[in-house]
């Protein structure tokens, strides 16, 4: 059996993919997962009257608590939707978007149950134009 240039290099290739397939799904969970449990910290301290440094600074800003809920969900969004692949449904709508508004949503209404939180059309509207926004960028596959 003779090796070759020509087979060597195709077996470094074919490696090369696996090794960047499987670094990739790391990426792929790793990142929204992140992105995900620091969303559930800061509801967490939002929920139990934590008003540390950040959330004062945020309150001094105008518009800060809007700028962020767009902000937040915004980039949770960009990041399920790289780990779901840009995956999309109904043509055009990425399913991260989608679960993101539906997690946004749920925890706005939660908010009516929470006596340290108040429930805002206005973070919701802004969570639409964050997850909305950030869905445009796209990463080329």
């Amino acid at each position: 059996m003779k090796i070759t240039q020509s087979g060597i290099e195709r077996l470094n290739s074919n490696f090369s993919k696996r090794v960047n397939m499987r670094d990739n799904i790391y990426l792929r969970v790793t990142i929204p997962l992140s992105f995900f449990m620091l969303i559930g910290y800061i509801i967490f301290l939002a929920d139990s009257a934590d008003y540390n440094f950040a959330f004062r600074i945020i309150g001094e800003i105008a518009y800060g608590d809007k700028l962020m809920h767009g902000l937040l969900y915004g980039i949770m969004a960009w990041c399920l939707n790289y780990g779901l692949g840009f995956r999309t449904i109904y043509t055009h709508i990425q399913l991260g978007a989608i679960i993101v508004l539906t997690f946004a949503l749920l925890e706005e209404i939660s908010q009516i149950f929470i006596p340290s939180r108040t429930f805002d059309m206005l973070d919701i509207l802004a969570d639409v134009i964050g997850v909305v926004l950030f869905s445009l960028i796209r990463r080329d596959q």
